[in-house]
């Protein structure tokens, strides 16, 4: 029987509370004991492993419940190894109501456009046919991580009736749910909407309601992308808190934020308050948030409603015929109630280019709008959106400079929000940092140097917390009976390395990485892989 005994470690539990000096006891894939004394009988054991962690911080393994990794585990060679440099041991895929699974072969060219900014290019032959095949596909590979997923409502939209602005019919309803049931029967933690994007922005009450009433029966949550995150943050807050307590099912509010300069240091407080008085009234509302002051997107994100057509197609004939251009840049030169109008809202010396599809715009990687359209003789940088998404089909990402670090503070600190990535696979040179360094960050910013969370706190947002959100059964903690998911590392050396200039700078000083008993990372290199499916039930 396979033995490893951590030695000397400064434990912290996951559970917030303060650490203390502990031995840790593994048995094959799980914790057998903590605390003190635990190392008689095991040195002369040929089958032992022991790790001196003197002087270093042990926790579980962080738990990142929002990574657009849902393509990447199945077509990238190296996918895994910047995860677990930021000892990341388990992840959850399919947010934001956007997923390449299920497909539908009428609608999918389309759909796999409209996502690839997030999630990457998706070859052919991919397990993405329904939610079982796709979890099939998932066990039957060598995972670098713990895996799950959500149901993407957006997704599931998409291939019942593809970008269609028309009410769902009864037989369109009653496909969607059939297809969350069957999310959810193959283990599923639950549903996520994407209410900003296209097909979902369509989407009446009653037809958000009735999708997560199905996940609510299977004893799932929901996490969602609100309809606005700016102007309407307070009222899209208010609409997901009531399409919740209807369905009966736990929210969770994903990348809270509140975005558009003149929303800074006013709408946060008003959304906080709004989620307060749902949870004193005994609603399970929770949020979670990244450590930056940036968003990422696709290109496609800046396009108001009055612009959008029921397909991507017709969006791009719309905007290429006579008078496309003008109308695009008269619509962005006024307010949309409902929706966010960033090149109002920020300017567009704020919207950075993060990923091109066409080799000839790749000096625009990195740049803001503002720039590149003045360089390239655009006489609005409206001209320059519309000349990118016709020439690359939509297939654009983009990082938008959004947020103030005082709002991004205060989130942090609320006792109900867990740390997350958002991590976006498709965006070529220049990804949002967060990809490679969102935990390191938060410890190193707002733990070591800046002291917003105590290292206790801030593990707790990294572990337990998310991991409970889910129902992620007997992760994120470092108890007796456990998995053992967990990392060792000095906290003046773990740090991350990746800004908006250099993003694709793995974090450094992660000194042990455990996955289900197993050593998979150690000094920074990657050893093996050890992840397996998760699910809810």
């Amino acid at each position: 029987m396979k033995q490893t005994l951590i030695r000397g470690s400064l434990v912290y539990d996951g559970s917030g509370a303060p650490p203390r000096e502990a031995d840790i006891l593994i048995r094959e894939d799980r914790i057998e004991a903590i605390g003190s004394g635990l190392a008689a009988g095991i040195e002369d054991s040929a089958d032992a492993e022991i790790v001196d962690a003197a002087g270093k911080i042990v926790c579980p393994g962080f738990v990142d419940i929002h990574r657009h990794c849902d393509a990447a585990v199945l077509i990238s060679p190296d996918f895994g190894d910047i995860e677990l440099a930021q000892g990341i041991t388990s992840t959850v895929m399919g947010n934001c109501g956007m997923a390449p699974v299920p497909f539908n072969p009428q609608y999918k060219d389309e759909a796999y456009s409209y996502i690839e900014p997030m999630v990457g290019k998706i070859p052919p032959g991919l397990p993405f046919e329904n939610y079982s095949v796709y979890a099939d596909g998932l066990r039957s590979l060598e995972l670098p991580l713990n895996m799950g997923f959500l149901a993407g409502a957006g997704a599931i939209k998409t291939a019942v009736k593809g970008f269609a602005k028309t009410p769902f019919s009864k037989i369109e309803m009653e496909r969607t749910c059939d297809y969350i049931r069957e999310a959810m029967t193959a283990g599923a933690f639950g549903l996520s909407f994407g209410i900003m994007y296209q097909s979902e922005c369509y989407s009446s009450r009653q037809e958000l309601i009735a999708q997560a009433k199905i996940a609510a029966s299977f004893g799932g949550v929901l996490c969602t992308h609100i309809r606005g995150e700016g102007d309407s943050l307070c009222s899209s807050v208010e609409e997901m808190i009531a399409v919740a307590a209807a369905a009966e099912i736990p929210l969770n509010i994903s990348h809270f934020k509140a975005t558009g300069i003149k929303n800074w240091r006013s709408a946060i407080f008003r959304a906080i308050e709004c989620i307060g008085t749902a949870r004193s009234k005994g609603q399970k509302v929770t949020a979670d948030f990244y450590p930056y002051t940036g968003g990422s997107t696709t290109l496609m994100s800046l396009l108001p409603p009055s612009a959008l057509e029921d397909t991507l197609g017709g969006t791009l004939e719309k905007l290429a015929g006579p008078g496309g251009k003008e109308f695009l840049r008269r619509e962005l030169g006024r307010e949309h109630p409902g929706w966010d109008n960033m090149a109002l809202s920020i300017g567009w010396d704020r919207v950075l280019i993060s990923s091109v599809y066409l080799s000839e715009h790749d000096d625009y990687n990195g740049r803001n709008m503002k720039e590149i359209a003045a360089e390239k003789g655009f006489s609005d940088p409206a001209d320059l959106l519309t000349d990118l998404l016709l020439s690359e089909g939509g297939r654009t990402g983009i990082i938008v400079l959004s947020m103030a670090a005082e709002d991004v503070d205060e989130i942090c600190r609320l006792p109900w929000t867990a740390l997350i990535s958002d991590s976006l696979y498709g965006s070529g040179a220049n990804p949002h940092p967060r990809l490679y360094g969102a935990f390191p960050r938060l410890l190193r910013e707002y733990v070591r140097e800046r002291k917003i969370l105590t290292m206790e706190e801030a593990i707790h947002k990294m572990t337990a917390m998310p991991a409970e959100r889910l129902g992620i059964r007997q992760r994120g903690r470092l108890e007796p009976s456990y998995y053992a998911d967990m990392v060792i590392f000095d906290p003046e050396n773990f740090t991350d390395h990746a800004d908006y200039v250099h993003p694709k700078q793995k974090a450094t000083g992660m000194d042990l990485v455990m996955i289900n008993g197993v050593v998979v990372r150690r000094n920074d290199e990657t050893l093996s892989s050890a992840g397996r499916f998760l699910k809810k039930n």
